[in-house]
């Protein structure tokens, strides 16, 4: 009789002498003359009684198939149908279960596991099918067909030696051989891989950024700030790589651009997989492809040149897309507290709160007193007025009591819709964050959050995507390194608050704190921020003569700047940071300044 296999249960099908036959067909002319309504019951309840016993007969014909079928099912084959089936699904413990006690006591199954996974990485093993067995003596033959990610398709047999377990059922007299299709005894599985040529990074224009062996470009350093490094692998990535074939020590991203697109410019491993010396199978490394990028090169060149070594960083983007047009320095990489920068936070969460309005008034003072301490203003400097001058001037005396009133929890809330405590999406780049609500602390600590300081980090390029968020009327874009990508925004604000918050970044520019940014016959929206290394408060009263004041050592302050330009219609936004440069309207507002001249062609 034909046999058929289903998932390891084999069935022999019914013969068609043991189905009684069919009664006869009905006349279709007599059928046609009936209308359902006069069929009686009686021949409805005869036909489901035929039915019925058709259906009882075949069901029982079937059972005895599949009692006979199992009875006479050799236990060897389902034995190797059962390790077939384990071994698709990786299943070694099960495996394990089905060896003789001899090679149980001698491969212990955390070691027998660890013998199938690594001559699953090491042949890059991405699926596994196993065929029929065949059964020859005291053998079980099992054709393997083998998926793997570098070597293609590999076809072999596995042959299962067994013998007679103690319960009198056979069993795998197991040997590392059966690790691998095509292994024979004594044999092990080793692989050779190398590396294609790595592919080129290019910029938006199609400059090369980064190419060949020695990762050069005509633009010298300026090109290296963005593109990053190669290098053997950290200790984090080596399993990773290992597990795609990369051999060990080669020049793989490290940083930057590099890393990023370490995937399309390193292309894929090729070479051979061998069982001792024989070859297995061998396949051609394949090259990566040229990744097109959306840095631009005249931007690039500012934010270096304006940079000039000092230590710090700029961010460029595009706020329609958040196409990231430069990064120089520790843009993205070291997060620092922002300072006043992050009085756009606050601004915005005021408005929202209508704890405020930009024309609310504060008397002018020199520190703000929370929790029984003093909380300065920039050199004990006297400031109030309304609140858009005291936004223009950078008064933490106004905007450090004002958080206080708006309160931790919408302050955080705020935040997290523009970024705060949330992945960038670029490789290599460190979130900005600030702590949970229940975590600030007393109000002098929710006031020192407000104006940027406490436990609060942010980075230049997150910082570039808060200014683009205003810049957009509230939607902030996400940053990305590919030319055309289309990234989805989120709502960090409404249109209503954001048009207030950007008047007010106007008048920082215009008037305030960030006049060294201004471009004549630009409208430029910024905020100064100049964040303090080690206290922004005093255990003294704060004094009444501004002159007596403590004045700041320069080397104390990180210095801010984020901006967008033109203010109505924005083409760039850019973020600086200088750390321990002084004020961020002294040193941080003219590097932003030429940034953004680049990026408007000016």
């Amino acid at each position: 009789m034909p046999e058929a296999i289903q998932r390891g249960v084999w069935l022999r099908t019914v013969s068609d002498a043991s189905v009684p036959p069919l009664p006869p067909r009905p006349d279709p002319s007599a059928s046609s003359r009936r209308t359902p309504s006069r069929r009686s019951p009686a021949g409805r309840s005869a036909g489901t009684r035929r039915l019925a016993v058709l259906g009882g007969v075949a069901a029982f014909a079937f059972a005895a198939g599949v009692v006979v079928g199992s009875r006479h099912e050799p236990a060897e084959r389902r034995l190797a149908i059962s390790w077939a089936q384990a071994w698709e699904r990786r299943d070694y413990g099960a495996m394990h279960g089905m060896l003789a006690p001899a090679s149980r006591g001698r491969w212990p199954v955390l070691r027998f596991a660890r013998a199938y996974r690594e001559a699953a990485s090491t042949a890059t093993l991405t699926g596994l099918r196993v065929g029929r067995p065949t059964i020859s003596g005291d053998t079980v033959t099992l054709p393997a067909t083998v998926a793997t990610r570098i070597f293609g398709t590999v076809r072999a047999d596995v042959s299962l030696p067994l013998v007679t377990g103690p319960d009198g059922s056979p069993a795998v007299a197991w040997r590392p051989s059966l690790v691998f299709p095509g292994l024979r005894v004594g044999e092990r599985l080793t692989r050779d891989t190398r590396m294609p040529p790595r592919a080129t990074i290019e910029a938006r224009d199609g400059t090369p950024l980064a190419q060949g062996d020695a990762r050069l470009s005509d633009l010298g350093p300026v090109a290296a700030e963005v593109a990053g490094r190669v290098g053997p692998a950290s200790s984090a990535r080596e399993a990773e790589l290992e597990a795609h074939g990369v051999p060990a020590g080669a020049a793989v991203g490290l940083t930057g651009l590099e890393l990023q697109f370490d995937r399309e410019l390193a292309g894929t491993p090729g070479g051979e997989l061998k069982a001792g010396r024989r070859v297995l199978a061998s396949t051609r490394p394949k090259a990566g492809t040229d990744v097109r990028t959306t840095i631009d090169p005249s931007v690039q060149r500012a934010a270096v040149t304006a940079l000039a070594g000092r230590y710090g960083g700029v961010a460029a983007i595009r706020p329609s897309d958040g196409e990231i047009l430069a990064l120089a320095g520790i843009a993205s990489s070291a997060p620092q507290p922002p300072g006043s920068t992050f009085k756009i936070i606050t601004l915005t969460s005021a408005l929202e709160a209508g704890a405020a309005k930009l024309s609310t008034s504060y008397p002018p003072q020199s520190a703000a007193t929370l929790s029984g301490v003093a909380l300065q203003n920039a050199n004990g400097e006297s400031c109030g007025g309304t609140l858009l001058a005291s936004f223009a001037e950078s008064c933490n005396s106004v905007f450090a009591p004002l958080g206080v009133k708006i309160g931790a929890k919408r302050l955080v809330a705020t935040a997290e819709r523009f970024g705060f405590n949330q992945d960038l999406g670029i490789a290599g780049a460190a979130r900005a964050t600030i702590p949970a609500a229940s975590e600030i602390g007393d109000d002098l600590a929710v006031g020192s959050t407000a104006i940027g300081q406490g436990k609060v980090l942010s980075t230049p390029l997150h910082l570039a995507t808060v200014a683009a968020a205003i810049g957009e009327l509230g939607e902030r874009p996400l940053p990305t390194y590919v030319k055309g990508s289309v990234r989805p925004r989120t709502r960090a604000t409404t249109p209503r608050v954001a048009r207030k918050v950007r008047r007010a970044m106007e008048e920082v520019v215009a008037g305030g704190t960030g006049v060294a940014a201004a471009i004549p016959g630009v409208t430029v929206a910024g905020k100064t921020g100049t964040a303090e290394l080690r206290s922004t408060v005093s255990e003294d009263p704060a004094p009444t003569d501004p002159s007596l004041a403590p004045q700041s050592d320069t080397t104390d302050t990180d210095a801010w700047f984020a901006a967008f330009a033109p203010a109505r219609h924005p083409r760039i936004a850019v973020s600086v940071l200088l750390v321990a440069q002084g004020a961020g309207g002294d040193t941080a507002a003219p590097v932003a300044r030429a940034v953004l001249q680049a990026g408007l062609g000016l």
